[in-house]
């Protein structure tokens, strides 16, 4: 694993993506985004999670968070095992049109390492950025949100439900956040 992109600071601000193997586009399906943001929700509350933006794109996430109480490489491991579990167990008891092949895919890359036992959902790594400039904050944040627009999603960023742009323009989100000022 690279040693640029780690989690250094316990108690910085980070520009976290965790991304599906592959590129598969499974947060198309609310069922999947639910089990995201629950899994989120739970993360704020038990394990000290501070979300500050947040945006969920059809095969990634895009968050900024720091921890008041854990670490976040352990928050973020986590996180990917537990929605991992929950994805494939969606898609198995699910009706989605894509679930052979999606599990096939998800079955395929664990085979390729020895920690996984039947699927491997998240790509290794989480992509870590320290956030300690302005300019830094504001350009991820900015590219956060804008992220649906430049997909041809929305025209808007806070249309984006799925994003913490609402919450960036007085309005009420899906996720708590602390937004950065």
């Amino acid at each position: 694993m690279s040693e640029k992109y780690k989690f250094r600071d316990s108690e910085g601000i980070y520009f976290v993506t965790p991304t599906i193997v592959g590129w598969i586009d499974v947060f198309t399906k609310k069922e999947y985004c639910e089990i995201i943001l629950e899994t989120i929700r739970f993360c704020q509350k038990e394990k000290g999670l501070v979300v500050h933006a947040w945006c969920i794109m059809s095969s990634h996430l895009h968050i900024i968070v720091s921890s008041n109480e854990n670490k976040l490489q352990d928050i973020m491991r986590d996180f990917k095992t537990f929605t991992s579990k929950a994805i494939t167990k969606q898609i198995e008891q699910g009706n989605d049109s894509r679930k052979e092949w999606m599990l096939e895919i998800f079955k395929l890359e664990a085979s390729k390492i020895k920690r996984a036992s039947n699927y491997k959902v998240w790509q290794d790594g989480n992509h870590p950025i320290q956030l300690d400039t302005n300019k830094l904050l504001d350009d991820r944040l900015n590219y956060l949100h804008q992220n649906p627009v430049e997909q041809g999603l929305v025209y808007n960023d806070y249309d984006y439900i799925y994003s913490s742009a609402k919450d960036y323009a007085n309005e009420t989100g899906l996720l708590e956040i602390e937004l950065i000022p």
